[in-house]
């Protein structure tokens, strides 16, 4: 079978203006980027906002492992196949980061027969919006240190300033650094860092606001130090928001691109779900479900990352109701969780699926505890045998869940209909009763512990004492009533990625809990989680080249 790239760039795309007519926008609200991708104004949501909303379908996995598992490209298979059925459909994805894409996760526009184009462009800057973030957020950096070094009038403790920089690459060199050296003239020196720019909490903003102003009244809210005395200081006490907004105007309007099969998808943000909450922007889902009869989108990582923020972060801010739940596995990442090495996958191996299948189970029954009807997808490799997936299934239907094989990756929309026809009788004809896993009014520490021990099976959460005084502080701040995000591995419901399957026995630790004022959560460190990603030994970036004519090669 051919590369996706190669696949991807004998794609016969239309006009982007032409995918635009099929969803009823005008002219005057989208803005061209090339004759393939376009940004949709904000005014368009205005015009439709009183229009009934479509059915919102969740595409989660289980933890992620090498043997892939395919979300993205089930997300997008499921939005063509269901265009092939006649529905009018849309898809919702997030933005890809150029750290992974130069490092070893790869992009984020599906694969195989499944993918969104231009792939190349989508892979790589799009439209411009994660530089608009970069730049976003160093701005406010640079201000924060220059109000230090022209008097201080803030009385800013130059120990206690909590806002890093960030950059769209792994970068593990810049991990910890040292600012402001070289004499009076320079700064003041202080120590700092770097995170990856889907870390920031300009990128959760962007994908939490709901219209320009409301962005730049969360960048506002931004703590960005504290004083001697230990008051918060934040981006409006520095005067900040309005040139940060301005320099988000076009990044805030959601990207519109297609399928390899001509299905409107909407790209837009991209934070990260196991240090960030992993989901697109709220005004791309909530615009797409003005415009499409069934809008399909995905949460990152596995369903205890993913899925999780979904729910009780984003759906919980833009008052979203998920109809339904598609958990996306594969034999081979199941088999593999049940300790079969990767080179060994391809041979039969039911006792090691019978192992591995109770990570699945987790996720089955932690959607459960979010009331939302769940659907197993099982991306179908060539190596499945039938006894592997009858196995998968009879599992499924003792745990009452729904089972469709999936095989998008190498037949297109075309290899989803059994999915899409279980999907829409689902979304149809059964009930979603989602409900928010805890309660803002809760306290930290409880928060944290209710998706500890229900959602990741942990006997408890331990706390440093850094983190026991981070809570203290945030709760006399009057934080306390925020929601939380969770920084954990994905590899495993745990928060060691070596312990797979369903791991149980083990507590949580929390080593830190930062506050995203602007975003409106706390965020909790737990593990080994690192918010600045490092390069492997070989990275795919040099694999990557580019010829005379512009044609590129290795990019997946």
């Amino acid at each position: 079978m051919k590369s996706d790239i190669e696949i991807a760039q004998e794609a016969t795309m239309k006009p982007i203006m032409e995918v635009a007519s099929t969803l009823d926008l005008l002219e005057d609200e989208i803005e061209l980027y090339g004759k393939y991708k376009a940004k949709i104004t904000l005014s368009a949501f205005d015009r439709l906002k009183d229009k009934p909303e479509g059915k919102l379908i969740l595409v989660t996995a289980i933890n992620p492992t090498p043997a892939g598992e395919g979300k993205t490209t089930t997300t997008v298979g499921l939005g063509q196949a269901m265009a092939k059925l006649g529905k009018k459909s849309m898809i919702a994805l997030r933005e890809p980061s150029l750290g992974p894409c130069f490092g070893i996760k790869g992009g984020a526009a599906g694969g195989g027969y499944a993918q969104v184009v231009p792939m190349e462009d989508i892979n790589l800057h799009f439209t411009g919006d994660f530089h608009a973030i970069t730049t976003t957020h160093n701005l406010l950096a640079a201000l924060l240190d220059n109000h230090i070094q022209q008097g201080n009038l803030l009385n800013i403790d130059p120990r206690q300033v909590v806002f890093r920089r960030v950059l769209d690459m792994n970068d593990r060199a810049l991990r910890k650094i040292v600012v402001g050296l070289g004499g009076r003239t320079e700064g003041v020196p202080r120590e700092s860092g770097f995170d990856i720019t889907v870390a920031s909490e300009i990128m959760a903003i962007l994908c939490l606001s709901k219209d320009l102003m409301d962005l730049k009244e969360r960048f506002g809210r931004i703590v960005v130090a504290y004083t001697y005395e230990g008051k918060p200081v934040t981006a409006h006490d520095l005067e900040a928001e309005g040139s940060m907004a301005l320099l988000m105007k076009d990044a805030i309007k959601p990207n519109l691109v297609q399928t390899l099969e001509n299905t409107p998808v909407f790209i837009h943000g991209g934070p990260f779900a196991n240090i960030a909450h992993g989901c697109n922007s709220i005004v791309a889902t909530k615009m797409a479900l003005k415009l499409a009869e069934y809008v399909v989108t995905e949460a990152g990582f596995g369903a205890d990352l993913g899925a999780e923020k979904f729910f009780d972060l984003k759906s919980r801010f833009a008052g979203l109701k998920p109809a339904a739940t598609v958990i996306v596995a594969t034999v081979r990442a199941l088999k593999m969780n049940g300790g079969v090495a990767k080179e060994d996958l391809g041979a039969e191996n039911l006792e090691a699926l019978a192992k591995g299948i109770v990570n699945l189970e987790k996720h089955i029954e932690n959607i459960g505890k979010f009331g939302v009807p769940a659907i197993v997808a099982i991306n179908r490799f060539p190596s499945d045998t039938e006894a592997e997936l009858e196995f998968i299934a009879q599992r499924c239907r003792e745990l009452g869940a729904e089972f469709a094989l999936s095989e998008v990756f190498t037949k297109g929309g075309e290899g989803g209909i059994e999915l899409a026809n279980k999907v829409l009788n689902i979304v149809d004809n059964k009930e979603s009763n989602f409900k928010v896993l805890y309660e803002l009014d809760q306290p930290i520490e409880s928060k944290m512990e209710k998706i500890a021990k229900e959602i990741y099976g942990a006997d408890g959460v331990n706390f440093t004492k850094e983190a026991q005084k981070d809570i203290k502080k945030y709760t006399e701040m009057g934080y306390g009533n925020m929601p939380v995000c969770m920084a954990k591995t994905q590899y495993s419901l745990s928060d060691d990625p070596a312990l797979l399957g369903r791991p149980t026995g083990f507590m949580i630790t929390v080593r830190e809990v930062r506050l995203s004022a602007g975003a409106g959560f706390l965020v909790a460190i737990t593990g080994a989680i690192m918010t600045m990603p490092g390069l492997p030994k070989r990275p795919a970036a040099l694999k990557m080249d580019i010829d005379a004519e512009g044609k590129i090669t290795g990019l997946f």
